[in-house]
């Protein structure tokens, strides 16, 4: 495992993790066709280039994305990696349309078990609460969490998309290490709550979808480009107009790269990395060549006049469409 990484410690204990992480999501399911074998190099090969967060979800594929990972890593260092996993989301194989969120401390606890079967592990590192259902009181979901670390199935508590208020009750009941929301140049609303409280009390942020779910790369101009199975096609932002619309924001991004002799994806991910010590990314990749493109953002480095040509040029709020459709929209910032 080489060490050519920066690390940051997320939470108030001991979970190191490298800034650049990787979220191993389509791999599985949502952004295309999928191969398993190139998945699994992909991850190996992140692990030498000093990578050691992996994030995965027990929804991702219905399971298939833990199995994925867990014998990826298997012979690996175990010490050395940190896996996060999520609980809180169910869905049926049999109806595509069914999305329920579930926060029971029953659910909880199973769920728990059946990642751990599923990633062959003894432990989690982190386990978020992958949505907030308001009609489960987060205390008695938090206690759940709890018991778990107690029980040393799992070791550090997250929780994903949620609102600040949700965080500041939780964290009562037990310490949390992370948050986790989208957060990109266009989609910068932790930035007004979640990202300033987690800094207060010392909680780690998890920026999902830091490139703009590939839109930073420059390389979608239509959703014509996108397979027919892509989770893209339904996602308000990549319709004809609005990603027309949003292209302004590549261009801007295109001539601070060609200035620093790297790429829009690495200015990208050298922006979230530039908003915060506590701040880590996790973009997601089933390719080598796009791992090792995202890897050396790390040795990007942004000026405050970048910074600020960034913010007045792509101002807070500024894209076209939402980040997602109302349907699935309905369950986070809870």
């Amino acid at each position: 495992m080489k060490s050519n990484s920066k690390f940051t410690t997320l939470g108030n204990d001991n979970l190191q993790v490298s800034r650049l992480g990787l979220g191993c999501m389509g791999m599985s399911e949502f952004y295309g066709t999928t191969n398993d074998t190139e998945s699994t190099k992909t991850i190996q090969k992140a692990y030498e280039l000093g990578i050691n967060h992996f994030d995965t979800a027990d929804c991702y594929g219905f399971g298939h994305n833990e199995i994925l990972l867990g014998e990826a890593i298997n012979g690996l260092e175990r010490d050395k990696i940190v896996i996060a996993s999520k609980c809180g989301i169910e869905r049926s194989q049999d109806d595509a349309s069914f999305i329920a969120i579930n926060n029971t401390p029953e659910y909880i606890k199973k769920c728990c078990d059946d990642s751990l079967n599923r990633l062959n592990v003894d432990y989690i590192d982190l386990f978020y609460l992958h949505r907030v259902n308001p009609d489960n009181p987060i205390e008695e979901s938090m206690q759940a969490l709890s018991e778990l670390v107690q029980a040393g199935k799992i070791r550090n508590i997250g929780l994903s998309e949620v609102s600040a208020k949700t965080i500041s009750r939780a964290h009562k009941i037990h310490p949390i290490s992370a948050v986790q929301s989208e957060y990109s140049i266009w989609s910068r609303e932790p930035e007004k709550e979640v990202i300033p409280l987690c800094k207060s009390l010392n909680i780690g942020f998890v920026a999902f979808s830091p490139i703009g779910r590939g839109f930073f790369s420059g390389k979608i101009k239509s959703i014509d480009e996108l397979e027919k199975n892509d989770a893209r096609r339904f996602l308000p932002r990549f319709d004809a107009a609005n990603l027309t619309n949003n292209l302004f924001m590549v261009k801007t991004i295109e001539e601070i790269a060609k200035n620093k002799n790297c790429t829009t994806v690495q200015i990208a991910l050298a922006w979230i990395l530039a908003q915060g010590d506590n701040i880590v990314a996790i973009p997601g990749t089933k390719k080598i060549s796009y791992l090792e493109e995202n890897t050396n953002a790390i040795n990007v480095s942004l000026s405050k006049a970048d910074l600020a040509q960034l913010d007045n040029r792509i101002p807070f709020n500024s894209a076209s469409g939402a980040r997602m459709p109302e349907s699935f929209a309905k369950f986070s910032n809870n």
